[in-house]
């Protein structure tokens, strides 16, 4: 069992706000906080699951990197170290995360269906191109990452959401897929 400290309840609390924001909207109930050190740098909820122009762009955590990405400027005075997610980061999401410096993931429910957190990062994703070249360790992303994912916090109040989602028949984002028979199975 992972043990999580006051901070890091505090900090998903904060997501799990943004989540019931999108759901209250009709949208599908992600929130994503991005923290340095004790402050939120950037806040994102889920937009674009329905309506007219639906797409899979506008996630919580793409949303919550711009809005941090546009206060910083061009020096990053405050490195992102934690990223609280009310739902286990894509693998798109979970890229950028990365790419933007995130040490830490803490997320509260698994995704069975699109989460990426059980990628092995100990060893580079890529592989060597059929002319025989090799690609060098020393620098890869993936491999040098070394950072943490962590999930289950505050789980039963994320999953209260989605099956709240899920529950109502106009919600049409993923239905019947793998990840809404997972959560509406779940007790």
């Amino acid at each position: 069992m992972v043990d999580f400290s006051e901070k890091d309840r505090f900090f998903m609390t904060e997501a799990i706000s943004l989540a019931r924001s999108a759901l209250d909207e009709g949208e599908f109930p992600v929130g994503c906080v991005l923290v340095a050190g004790d402050r939120i740098v950037g806040k994102g909820a889920r937009l674009s699951s329905v309506g007219p122009h639906p797409n899979e762009l506008d996630h919580a955590e793409i949303l919550a990197i711009r809005e941090w990405a546009s206060q910083r400027g061009e020096d990053a005075k405050y490195p992102v170290t934690t990223a609280y997610i009310t739902l286990e980061p894509c693998l798109m999401c979970l890229g950028a995360l990365i790419i933007n410096g995130v040490d830490m993931v803490i997320y509260a429910l698994e995704d069975v269906m699109g989460g990426a957190a059980g990628i092995d990062f100990s060893r580079p994703l890529t592989r060597i191109p059929p002319t025989g070249k090799k690609i060098p360790l020393d620098g890869h992303l993936y491999f040098d990452w070394g950072r943490k994912i962590r999930g289950g916090l505050m789980r039963r109040e994320a999953l209260a959401l989605f099956q709240e989602f899920y529950s109502d028949p106009s919600n049409v984002y993923w239905k019947d897929s793998p990840l809404s028979r997972y959560i509406l199975s779940c007790g």
